[in-house]
């Protein structure tokens, strides 16, 4: 399974924490941080998903994947601008959505939305790394992202809450009438959410060719090495001091 080392995550939350405080200012941005401040703990530790072979189902990985869709995001905007559409709403709008499309899996206002599951039967077998939290009121994803933002005060504009409302697509039903509209005056009048779930898909594809590969494991295995080869390093340096003086 995929594993964060306790830099990586502490990394990723600066990271979050920057484009937070690079794209918001004001009474918005004082209200953004006292929200992050308050899930700091719980958010950064928190899985994007339950199921190993999902995307992201691991400690810090929320964060990640947030990180992914936000970039991917600013960058799936450039190429639809550069070929010819319309951009009807700002980066800031678009960083918001990002940034809060799963906020709802950070849980509720006192409990963890995911949990480590307890059978080892199921996360050898399943790939079921973490269970949904029984003892939440049962909303959507997006539904408690909403609730989790207003409850700190922060409005959303109107291509905000299109964005983050729709950025699961067609996998959520209830977007259905949305993106399938019989007439002009019921299409939607931004591109914001179209591009929020191409950037949504393609993060979560990618995490998932990542476990599929074993990258990150490449990556830690590495880490770990030259880690010990310092400190081989530093204690022989160590000894040859003792013995022959600086």
């Amino acid at each position: 399974m995929k594993e964060l080392t306790p830099e990586q995550i502490q990394e990723n939350w600066k990271q979050l924490i920057r484009l937070v405080e690079d794209n918001f200012t004001g009474e918005r941005l004082e209200k953004l941080l006292k929200m992050y401040d308050y899930f700091e703990e719980r958010m950064c530790m928190a899985p994007a998903s339950g199921k190993e072979h999902f995307h992201n189902a691991h400690a810090g990985g929320y964060v990640e994947h947030v990180i992914h869709v936000t970039t991917s995001a600013l960058k799936i905007k450039d190429v639809w601008e550069q070929s010819g559409a319309t951009i009807n709403f700002t980066d800031e709008e678009l960083v918001f959505a990002a940034l809060h499309h799963d906020l709802g899996k950070v849980g509720d206002l006192a409990d963890d939305y995911y949990t480590p599951n307890d059978s080892d039967w199921h996360r050898k077998n399943q790939g079921l790394i973490y269970k949904h939290n029984p003892n939440l009121q049962f909303m959507t994803v997006t539904d408690r992202a909403l609730f989790l933002l207003q409850h700190f005060g922060i409005v959303l504009s109107d291509n905000e809450y299109i964005g983050l409302r729709l950025t699961d697509g067609l996998y959520e039903e209830a977007n259905k009438s949305y993106y399938i509209g019989y007439s002009p005056d019921r299409a939607l009048r931004s591109n914001i959410a179209y591009i929020l779930h191409q950037a949504d898909m393609m993060a979560t594809h990618i995490e998932y060719d990542f476990w599929k590969r074993g990258d990150h494991a490449a990556v830690i295995a590495k880490t770990e090495e030259v880690k010990v080869k310092t400190k081989q390093s530093t204690a022989a340096n160590h000894a040859f001091k003792e013995l022959f003086g600086e």
